[in-house]
């Protein structure tokens, strides 16, 4: 293991026993995520993406191998790392302050409320304290998720898919956002999407997983500083990169498709040496 490695995942298998006998999802995924590094998990539905967030989240276990968090099996969830998805968690019938401050009880009054106070300003959700969930815009709500997450404190972030509820304006401002929060707060952070885009807007690594069972299939390097204009050459490149492993050819959905599992893990980098 890497010395600087936050996460490693080494040599984890994952069947789920049907009726039928059984369904392989993963099989033989090996990585390493760096301490503040952004890596997103890009595949095909039913690749077994989430079921590898879920159990870096501890939510579920490996048949074999292992998945450690600063050197140590995750058997279970901690407070080292939340998980935030696309359906939510926000209770209805709380305001936004008291669903923030939820996950602070017991913290001193005071406290609580300078660190409730802290975070909806970081989240851009200033004048919405007192508002209740369904008073609230798809994104307002995610804002509230995310602020949510950090009030935590965890060491690590765990997405599956946070955004794909959302239009697409939408979805591209919290893109936004998530980045300028990370500047602020840095996390490590493992994100699973569909959207190739998004993964290229955010993250420093994409992992390109493979039909199921689910194996790393590539790794691609987004060297790109941010701001990132995905229109740039560089990241046109990467994209076609990525599209091309998935399957999917010039022209077509940009979401992902299926991929064929590859013998390995290739680092690839687009050739240009200017524009960002």
């Amino acid at each position: 293991m890497a010395p600087d490695a936050k996460i490693t995942v080494r040599n984890v298998s994952k069947t789920f026993r049907t009726g039928r006998g059984g369904v392989q999802a993963l099989e033989g995924i090996d990585f390493q995520v760096g301490e503040g590094e952004f890596v997103a998990l890009v595949g095909p539905s039913g690749c077994g993406k989430s079921t590898l967030l879920n159990m870096l989240a501890g939510f579920d276990r490996p048949d074999t191998g292992e998945a450690l968090v600063d050197g140590r099996p995750v058997l279970a969830p901690s407070r080292k790392g939340v998980l935030i998805t696309q359906r939510g968690s926000v209770f209805p019938w709380m305001n936004v302050q008291r669903n923030l401050g939820f996950g602070v009880n017991g913290m001193p009054e005071a406290e609580q409320e300078s660190l409730t106070r802290h975070y909806i300003e970081l989240v851009g959700l200033q004048g919405f304290e007192q508002a209740f969930p369904h008073e609230l815009s798809g994104g307002m709500l995610q804002r509230v998720e995310v602020a949510r997450a950090l009030m935590a404190k965890p060491d690590v972030l765990y997405m599956d898919e946070p955004f794909a509820a959302l239009d697409a304006l939408t979805r591209l401002r919290m893109r936004e956002e998530l980045i300028r929060i990370l500047e602020r707060e840095r996390h490590t952070c493992i994100l699973v999407t569909h959207d190739v885009e998004e993964a290229l807007h955010l993250a420093d690594r994409i992992l390109v997983i493979s039909t199921r069972p689910g194996r790393i299939q590539r790794t691609v390097e987004v060297d790109v500083p941010h701001p990132r204009r995905l229109s740039s050459i560089r990241l046109v490149a990467l994209r076609e990169m990525v599209l091309s492993e998935l399957g999917v050819t010039q022209g077509e959905d940009r979401t992902a498709r299926p991929a064929v599992a590859g013998t390995g893990v290739q680092k690839l980098t687009a050739g240009w040496a200017s524009d960002n």
